[in-house]
């Protein structure tokens, strides 16, 4: 059982609130506005800490190192986009169905996964400022 310190709680807040993905750095930038002195180590720690206690679900994605999402986020099956200009990844909700069809005759889909990539609507509307 681990103690609830006030950076474990500022780490939890942030997964929960930021309602989408986190990698440790955003967690850390993020844990860091209600304790200053926050530092990366803890953050890795209490990560694993919560992801082993169920609390959090660790997010691969291809070419990039794990995001976070809180436990409820990942309750529903869904998908991933990914920023290519800033780097942050979002919940795309709900799940297309049908890459069963997709696969070679004979073969058995035993689950699925699919990342999009582009520009999210914060990278795009400051390029539209150029």
């Amino acid at each position: 059982m681990s103690r609830n310190t006030a950076q474990r709680k500022a780490i939890r807040r942030s997964l929960r609130e930021a309602g989408r993905p986190l990698s440790a750095v955003e967690v850390l930038e993020l844990a860091q506005r209600d304790v200053p002195g926050l530092g990366v180590a803890t953050v890795y720690r209490t990560i694993k800490s919560l992801i082993e206690e169920g609390d959090l679900i660790a997010v691969p994605l291809p070419g990039s190192s794990d995001r976070y999402e809180h436990r409820d986020a990942a309750l529903n099956h869904h998908h991933h986009f990914i920023c290519n200009a800033c780097g942050r990844a979002y919940d795309i909700p709900g799940c297309t169905m049908g890459f069963e069809g997709m696969a070679p005759p004979g073969f058995v889909v035993s689950g699925r996964d699919v990342v999009l990539y582009g520009v999210c609507d914060r990278c795009g509307e400051a390029g539209e400022d150029s």
